[in-house]
């Protein structure tokens, strides 16, 4: 009867254990550098933010939401500008017909 408890509390260590490792795992995927999206929590993409920076300490970054872009600057003197842009994905045509 000891040996038989003895396995059982054995084997449930070993499946928690590999149940935190699958878990743990999870939670450290990465998706590579190239991609111009990382995948959240709940598995949705949610868009890179596309950071340059200069040597001397500025930096620029462009962040796309839909059709609209937000840019975020600093200078080398420490002033900060965030500006946002949205256009529409396609202009409508109008057909005027010849009268």
């Amino acid at each position: 009867m000891k040996f038989n408890l003895a396995k059982a509390l054995l084997g449930t260590a070993a499946l928690a254990s590999a149940a935190s490792n699958a878990a743990q795992a999870q939670q450290t995927r990465q998706t590579p550098k190239n991609w111009r999206y990382e995948v959240d929590q709940r598995g949705n993409r949610v868009d890179r933010p596309n950071r340059v920076t200069k040597p001397d300490g500025s930096w620029r970054e462009e962040t796309r939401q839909g059709n609209c872009v937000a840019i975020r600057e600093r200078s080398a003197s420490g002033e900060y500008r965030e500006t946002r842009e949205c256009n529409p994905a396609t202009p409508r045509l109008r057909i005027i017909s010849p009268r």
